[in-house]
């Protein structure tokens, strides 16, 4: 993972784009682990459908994930000369094999490790500068002088063992730029929290979203805020909500199991109108399911898992990049709608590294609409046209009212009658369906007759493959959802307009997003289905295969008409 990091970091002082997807078994400690990088002169927003390199440090369990790291004939793959036969499930793909002595070139290099002469080796088969490598190590060292100087030996003897072993091309090189990021999905979505206006997180580490707690835990700090670890995430959930009651801006994030054991915390929420942000990091599941592997399972929970009517704002970013904003969006929105946001996140844009242009960063900040001191005739649930009553704050003078889950009057007087009950729900209701989205909802990309829907990690290989496709000869509208919910009818009326089918991608065993839209919105014919489960990430070929198909049937369903 190092080697990984530092490659990126090098590509992107090099003027390249890269993506580094993690790999690992579900042990809280050690065990089997790849860095899966793509590297290009553009931007890149998921892995190709093949590797041209693989180094392997040793080849313990490689087995559990071998069908991850897909080779053919024209990949080079280096292996340490005492590390064992080359598994067989990678000498089948008729990949060119090499054997170096790394173990023994370490040793060589008193204090040197050997992650350094990887990272020395993949760097010179990709095409990047010396300088570039170097200046990645230097900068993240933090252990003695003599430490540093034994493994930039090893990155130049790495680059030195790798001359004239590949014939791959070389990446070529753009100018370096300061104006990129490299940042996680769990990154941004954390520094787009802060800019939304969180000052308060309490939270229970799972895998894989402890990353995101990890890096706001010294974020709060310096603008003032705080993060709490809970003992559970029961715990979690109530204090985020007890924090928000008080007039703080709260987030908590976790992943699946997390999110069912917040379920009743969520439903108080929006009994209350308490705004939070809950960031669920998706895994492969049901149950402990698989930690470290990503899979879009949980939409049909969180647009429809709490018990009674009980509307919510669900939002997924489309990119590692998008994390920012779209974390500091569902921020602005619960606090403007006074409701619970989910951002559903996943394993892949989460825990993956991307270098990036830098985001178009909004101006930040909450914006909850309260109440002033001395109110006369002050009713914290008063049924007004938007849905959205003024909060009072604990402690301001003269506007006390009581908030718990039970239904009530507009005065917050714990009621069972009927219409106490409508009209709350309605009013729950309304202010979700009548807030003005405008045309952040969703990404719509072209105008062909054909259209894609699709949501959150999925983007990447979908929108590669739906560029292949073009190229031959098919094209086909994208629509990215960003608002799941609540669903945007008229907004979806426009961006379907003349489209004459529909194709649903998603990575998941049910293909929930289909079934959810089927069930919410209107669209044009039957729709049809693309989806399948993780851990193994979608690949733009398998992709582009499928819409070439099912635009082939398409129209020889119109010729047969």
């Amino acid at each position: 993972m190092t080697a990984g990091t530092l490659l990126l970091e090098a590509a992107a002082q090099a003027g390249l784009y890269g993506l580094m997807v993690r790999t690992s078994g579900p042990q809280i400690r050690g065990g089997e682990a790849a860095a899966l990088l793509r590297l290009a002169p553009t931007p890149v927003e998921s892995l190709d459908d093949r590797f041209d390199l693989l180094l392997a440090v040793d080849w313990q369990n490689i087995h559990r994930f071998a069908d991850e790291i897909p080779l053919h004939a024209g990949s080079l793959l280096i292996g340490d000369a005492e590390g064992g036969e080359v598994p067989e499930v990678f000498v089948r793909t008729g990949a060119r094999t090499v054997a170096l002595p790394l173990k023994k070139m370490a040793k060589g290099l008193a204090g040197s490790w050997i992650n350094m002469l990887a990272l020395g080796i993949a760097g010179a088969v990709a095409g990047i500068p010396v300088q570039a490598l170097e200046g990645a190590v230097r900068r993240g060292w933090k252990r003695p002088e003599a430490a540093l100087l034994a493994n930039l030996a090893a990155v130049r003897e790495g680059m030195a063992a790798a001359e004239g072993l590949s014939s791959l091309p070389k990446i070529k090189a753009g100018p370096a730029t300061e104006g990129r990021w490299v940042l996680s999905g769990n990154e941004g979505a954390g520094y787009g929290a802060l800019r939304g206006g969180v000052r308060f997180v309490a939270a229970y580490p799972i895998t894989p979203a402890t990353e995101l707690l990890e890096w706001m835990a010294p974020a709060l700090q310096k603008v003032g805020g705080t993060l709490l670890q809970a003992e559970d995430e029961l715990a979690s959930v109530n204090m985020i909500i007890g924090a928000s009651y008080g007039g703080v801006p709260s987030l908590t994030a976790t992943a699946g199991p997390g999110l069912a054991l917040m379920t009743e915390g969520i439903g108080l929420a929006v009994a209350a109108e308490v705004p939070i942000v809950v960031v669920d990091v998706m895994r492969g599941g049901p149950s402990t399911g698989i930690p470290a592997k990503s899979e879009q399972s949980d939409l049909s929970f969180a647009v429809s898992g709490l018990h009674g009517d009980a509307p919510r704002l669900v939002l997924a970013p489309s990119s590692i990049s998008d994390c920012v904003a779209t974390t500091q969006w569902a921020v602005e929105l619960a606090e403007t709608l006074q409701a619970p946001a989910i951002v559903l996140s996943d394993q892949f844009m989460g825990q993956s590294r991307a270098i990036v242009e830098r985001p178009a960063l909004r101006p930040g900040g909450a914006q909850r609409l309260t109440v002033e001191a001395g109110t006369p005739e002050y009713k914290r649930y008063r049924d007004t046209e938007s849905g959205v009553s003024p909060m009072a704050i604990p402690g301001t003078p003269g506007v006390v009212y009581t908030a718990d889950g039970l239904e009530h009057t507009e005065g917050a007087i714990p009621s069972s009658q009927a219409r106490d009950h409508t009209i709350q729900l309605d009013k729950r209701e309304r202010k979700l369906l009548r807030h003005d989205y405008g045309s952040r909802w969703a990404d719509v990309e072209g105008d062909a007759a054909l259209a894609v829907i699709t949501f959150g990690s999925a983007t990447g290989p979908v929108r590669e493959a739906v560029r292949r496709a073009a190229a031959q000869g098919v094209a086909v509208r994208l629509v990215v959802l960003r608002l799941l919910a609540p669903v945007q009818q008229a907004a979806f009326d426009a961006a379907l307009a003349g489209v004459a089918r529909v194709m649903v991608i998603e990575q998941n065993h049910g293909a929930q997003l289909l079934r959810y839209l089927r069930g919410v919105v209107d669209l044009p014919s039957r729709p049809d289905s693309f989806h399948r489960p993780g851990p193994l990430p979608l690949r733009p070929a398998e992709v582009c295969a499928a819409l070439l198909e099912w635009a082939g049937a398409t129209t020889q369903a119109k010729e047969t008409v």
